[in-house]
């Protein structure tokens, strides 16, 4: 097999970017979901912002510029417009990749049952631009050196069997955040793991899925790190672990159950119309196969870097080092 594409999503929820070559490291891509937004509430509160359900995050591109050391977002206005003109609309917004985090407030943010253990809010002129352009107040946060801990059994070292609970899985961890027992893994504002995989083939049983216009059915829409051409479709369902360049392995440990974020369209910043608006339920059809995702069907497999770093290239080989005999179950506080 060989990689056909690499993406990255320095702030989460936005347009992805594609790279040619890509820097692995155990937080993922280099630079991948370091920022995340969040909605303040009316009580005061923040509330995770995904495209699932600010579906015009899917409005906002996002481009690496490493040698000025920043990343350049723009809004693009959609042709039947969501609010009403502002000067933000038009103006670029340049975000250091590394911001100085001396003197910025911390915040208590959580996603996914996982808080963070520090957070940084980058306020303005960051809160005002993006605020400007999704018409509500909104936080701008960087996540810096803090880390969130990886839940349930989705880590490598973590038991393939369903925990008792929620207060069980926590009750296992000692005040630190460390498991009693193990070396703690950690991930950033990834979801539940530092890299998602995903496979040509199966995305090519998606579109036999559909009705109609199934060839419109992108890969970005289902947001993976690392594509490959893959082997029949599906039959990732059952990979462990894969050797990459044959010189690090990628530990896959969970599937991915996919979400509405399938029906968004990032032209109108809504969810899309006609057949393209149907993708998650097509595929929940045909695809309901984790007992740990009972309602949600599966695209995709997360995984880990086993040791070290690996910097990769579009084209390189990739094989498949380790099967399970059976699929693996999701098991997350909350998600599960």
């Amino acid at each position: 097999m060989k990689i056909t594409a690499l993406y990255v999503y320095p702030i989460k929820a936005l347009r992805p970017i594609q790279l040619e070559t890509a820097e692995l490291g155990p937080q993922g891509i280099l630079h991948d979901r370091r920022f995340m937004l969040f909605k303040i509430t009316d009580s005061g509160e923040l509330k995770s912002m995904q495209i699932a359900h600010y579906p015009q995050c899917g409005l906002f591109s996002q481009e690496l510029d490493t040698d000025a050391g920043i990343i350049r977002v723009r809004y693009h206005t959609p042709v039947t417009p969501l609010l009403p003109k502002h000067e933000a609309h038009d103006e670029p917004l340049e975000v250091p990749l590394r911001p100085e985090t001396a003197g910025l407030e911390v915040l208590d943010v959580n996603l996914h049952n996982s808080p963070a253990d520090v957070a940084y809010g980058l306020g303005d002129p960051y809160d005002t631009w993006f605020s400007a352009c999704f018409g509500f107040a909104v936080r701008f946060v960087y996540i810096g050196d803090g880390k969130r801990l990886v839940l349930g059994n989705v880590a490598p070292q973590a038991s393939v069997q369903q925990p008792k609970g929620w207060a069980a899985t926590l009750a296992s961890y000692v005040p630190g955040g460390v498991k009693a027992d193990e070396t703690p893994t950690w991930i950033t504002f990834t979801d539940v793991a530092p890299f998602l995989v995903t496979c040509e083939s199966s995305l090519q049983g998606v579109r036999n899925y559909m009705e109609k216009d199934g060839d419109k059915v992108e890969m970005y829409k289902f947001r993976p790190n690392i594509v490959v051409d893959g082997e029949d479709e599906w039959s990732e369902d059952f990979w462990a672990e894969l050797l990459i360049k044959g010189e690090r392995r990628l530990v896959l440990t969970a599937n991915c159950g996919r979400c509405s974020s399938l029906n968004v369209d990032y032209e109108t910043g809504k969810p899309a119309s006609g057949e393209i608006g149907n993708v998650l339920k097509r595929l929940m059809k045909e695809r309901k196969v984790d007992k740990g995702y009972k309602y949600s069907p599966v695209f995709g497999r997360y995984g880990f870097l086993a040791d070290g770093e690996l910097k990769v290239s579009i084209g390189d080989e990739v094989e498949v080092s380790k099967r399970n005999s059976e699929r693996t179950s999701f098991a997350w506080p909350g998600l599960a």
